[in-house]
């Protein structure tokens, strides 16, 4: 059984060691970390902070939500620090290895239906129920915490918006497939620093989906964008056209580019795989890989 105040979530908070650290946040010390979070510890009964390593911490809560606030929170107040992909607390009960769950009720138009069925199908989730009135639907399902992760921002993009969504912590069972919570699709990884260009986005922009434009500063390691296939992969966004005595340079602003898709915190922290982290800073909100290199 767990107590109202009892995490299900977990989640590393350490120092920013991008190579761009320190350029936008005030406090970034593990010393002021850690005070920032004993303060909120005093004040938030929920919370769980654990030294990790001699940079960081497992901080728990009761949710992503509960987590992201704090987070946001802290970036507001001029706190500079990367997070890891939340995950969830596996307990042992009677030597099985057993993981949250949660009852999930969403009213969504008959429209969107389908696509709702067929994403919680390959995160684990179990329909209770299915009740029609006035072009409207109501689903029950009994879901993994670990397939809620990331599925906030999938639920909107499916009901464009118009869906309503609740759900609630029921108990520990048994664990579900090992890949649930995880995303399909590869990430688009810069291989240099500097800013990108107009002219690289262009060439590259086939390959997926981008998270930047043109001007925005980027290192190695960082995560530009989303690959159109499940693996990652390497790409220069800071590469410029070659001149010749035949083409101005002003001729590079004349490429019409997508919009990039926008990062908010939730999203990249629903977004980053177990390998990558998210940058956050009073500024920025940036993904990266764990490994630079």
């Amino acid at each position: 059984h767990l107590r109202i105040d009892e995490p299900t979530l977990q989640m590393n908070f350490g120092v920013n060691t991008s190579p761009f650290a320190g350029r936008e946040g005030k406090l970034l010390t593990v010393r002021k970390i850690e005070e920032r979070l004993k303060k909120e510890t005093e004040r938030d009964v929920s919370l769980r902070v654990v030294p990790y390593d001699q940079e960081s911490f497992i901080v728990s809560g009761r949710g992503e939500l509960h987590l992201s606030i704090l987070i946001e929170n802290m970036r507001r107040e001029g706190f500079e620090l990367q997070v890891s992909k939340p995950t969830v607390i596996i307990k042992e009960i009677d030597g099985i290895k057993c993981e949250p769950y949660e009852e999930l009720q969403m009213d969504v138009p008959t429209d969107y239906v389908g696509g709702i069925i067929e994403t919680l199908g390959s995160r684990e989730a179990i329909l209770q129920n299915m009740i029609n009135h006035d072009n409207q639907v109501r689903l029950n399902y009994i879901i993994p915490s670990r397939g809620l992760i990331g599925f906030t921002t999938e639920f909107m993009t499916l009901t464009k918006g118009y869906g309503i969504m609740n759900h609630a912590f029921l108990e520990y069972r048994q664990m579900a497939g090992s890949m649930v919570g995880e995303r399909k699709l590869g990430a688009l990884v810069s291989m240099e620093n500097g800013k990108a260009t107009a002219y690289a986005l262009g060439q590259l922009e086939e390959r997926g989906t981008m998270f930047i434009e043109p001007g925005d500063e980027v290192y190695e390691g960082m995560i530009v964008g989303e690959h159109n296939h499940d693996n990652d992969i390497a790409i220069n966004v800071v590469k410029g056209k070659n001149l010749t005595n035949t083409r101005a340079s002003g001729s590079d602003h004349t490429v019409v580019l997508k919009r990039p898709r926008q990062i908010t915190l939730e999203h990249a922290l629903d977004y980053i795989n177990q390998d990558e982290l998210v940058e956050v800073t009073p500024n920025n909100i940036r993904m990266r890989k764990k490994i630079l290199n």
